[in-house]
């Protein structure tokens, strides 16, 4: 972490919060000058507080990786004599996970491979990057097939999956703040509670008159496939000195993640299921049916209204349940920030504010803000800001293992790595979130 460069962040922050106080306090209608001024203002302000929460993602990333790998030490029961020795150890685990999840797909015999094992069939597997399958021994052909699917792939190690998982969190936003599980299958089926049981007074003798019972339903997310191409030239390949695994996992993270952010917001039915594709009812703060996110109608197409805009958060909050309030956040994009950001309270403080601590995000009337710019442009009627516990709100849900499959045919001279992955994603909980809708 790179101390000075949150600190300069944050003092930039402080200086561009302040000129936009005071350029926001001489601002009158129909001011263009002072109104360009502002502009530029906030500009430099969102850079700053979108520079910081990216470098915190990376540290949030990072602190997440050093407690998950705990976690499974612990679990496993792995003693090793380095943190180097202790992650190959359950890279093997992991790698031996996906081989029974191929070897049950295909309804084959599966055989545990030991840690030399491992270690050739990665270096076997960085051959096949570099070189091709028509440029190996036997014995690495061989090594090689424990991992390899029918159309000739082979499976990435979970070396590099680990990789991919930690730079699509630094950029998905959504996977920073919903729930997030790997599984080994082709769904994830959780159970919702809808009812609870009912309760009353009881005698020494005589039983309560209550009979209530709850209803219990169930919930699955599917997993789809997705898939990208990035490509290398022979040469670059030909480099000994360059890192395959490390170039392969940023290209191919920068895809899924820009991929993924858009579906996990807007997905639709029949594949990833996006947190605004459900549909949503006019919710005055008792509830909507289970199955749609209730919303806070702001009475005007695509804005705030121009009378006490802020009452619309204050009424957006009151929809929410009290027991989401402690996990609760804001998710929207830049413009919506803008807006919100001139508004203020009834003492004249502002309602959004910057934080000048690190690892703290900034807020909207004190819950913190989580940008995504794949929520909905302001439209009539769009869903352009929600607020909830989008950990109990939304799942996402990753299959173990991905696939490269090694073609220096069909763009020459560039040799392509057409990789897939499994993932799935889906509102659980339809009472954790709320939204407001920019209409009347």
């Amino acid at each position: 972490m790179d101390m000075t460069e949150i600190k300069s962040l944050l003092d930039d922050q402080g200086r561009a919060f302040e000129a936009f106080k005071a350029t926001h306090e001489e601002l009158k209608s129909n001011d263009a000058i002072t109104a360009e001024k502002l502009a530029k203002i906030e500009a430099s302000l969102d850079a700053a507080v979108e520079a910081k929460a990216g470098i915190e993602a990376k540290i949030e990333a990072e602190r997440k990786e050093r407690e998950d790998l705990e976690k499974r030490l612990n679990r496993a029961g792995i003693q090793a004599d380095s943190e180097a020795e202790a992650k190959a150890l359950l890279e093997m685990k992991d790698f031996n996970k996906v081989l029974k999840g191929v070897a049950s797909d295909r309804g084959k015999q599966f055989a545990e491979i030991d840690a030399d094992g491992y270690k050739a069939y990665k270096a076997a597997q960085d051959r096949l990057w570099r070189e091709g399958k028509e440029n190996l021994s036997p014995d690495e052909v061989k090594t090689l097939s424990a991992g390899s699917d029918p159309d000739g792939g082979y499976f990435v190690t979970p070396d590099v999956s680990g990789r991919i998982v930690k730079k699509v969190y630094e950029t998905s936003p959504m996977r920073q703040i919903a729930s997030v599980q790997a599984i080994s299958t082709d769904r994830l089926e959780g159970i919702e509670d809808l009812g609870e049981a009912g309760a009353g007074y009881a005698g020494e003798t005589a039983q309560g008159s209550d009979t209530t019972t709850p209803q219990v339903g169930k919930w699955a997310i599917q997993v789809f496939w997705i898939d990208t191409e990035p490509k290398a030239t022979q040469q670059l390949l030909d480099d000994a000195a360059v890192d395959i695994e490390g170039w392969l996992s940023a290209k191919v993270a920068d895809k899924f993640a820009r991929f993924e952010n858009a579906e996990f917001v807007a997905g639709a039915t029949g594949k990833i299921r996006g947190l605004t594709s459900y549909p949503t009812a006019a919710d005055s703060g008792s509830g909507v049916a289970w199955g749609s996110f209730g919303h806070v109608v702001t009475g005007l197409s695509s804005d705030f209204p121009a009378a006490n805009p802020a009452d619309k958060i204050y009424d957006l909050m009151g929809t929410l349940k009290d027991a989401y309030l402690p996990n609760s956040r804001w998710l929207t994009r830049r413009a919506v920030v803008t807006k919100i950001r001139k508004f203020k309270d009834g003492q004249g403080n502002y309602l959004w504010q910057p934080s000048f601590v690190a690892g703290q995000p900034e807020t909207i009337m004190g819950f913190p803000v989580t940008r995504a710019e794949d929520m909905p442009a302001l439209a009539n009627g769009s869903l352009s800001l929600a607020f909830g516990d989008f950990a109990q709100a939304y799942q996402i849900v990753d299959r173990i293992g991905l696939r490269v499959l090694r073609d220096p045919y069909t763009s020459k001279p560039y040799v392509k790595f057409y990789t897939t992955k499994r993932v799935g994603g889906g509102a659980v909980n339809f009472e954790a979130v709320k939204f407001l809708k920019f209409g009347a």
